[in-house]
């Protein structure tokens, strides 16, 4: 609890300090160069993290395309294989019949 109130203290500390410098013309242009520093920050990982996220969409649209492409080529196969068994089936009932 002490803690948390040295946290809410210091912070109550920093925006009075702040509002005094802000009143100084020599602080106001300070504050607002570490405004425009922090805004140009934000920006630039803002662009970034949309780059990754539309790199990453790509590849999951990949990886999408091609699981689909490969369910379809087992079903297919699978297809295939019970297509050959019922014919073996089929075959192996006629010779057993004749």
């Amino acid at each position: 609890m002490k803690n948390l109130l040295w946290f809410l203290f210091g912070i109550a500390g920093g925006f009075v300090l702040a509002h005094l410098v802000d009143k100084d013309p020599r602080g106001h242009e300070i504050l607002a160069d570490v405004d425009a520093r922090i805004t140009e920050f934000t920006d630039r990982m803002g662009d970034a993290y949309r780059e990754q996220e539309a790199r990453f969409s790509g590849l999951v649209d990949d990886v999408r395309d091609a699981a689909a492409d490969a369910v379809g080529s087992a079903r297919t196969a699978a297809s295939d294989v019970v297509d050959s068994a019922a014919g073996a089936v089929q075959s192996a009932a006629d010779k057993l019949a004749d």
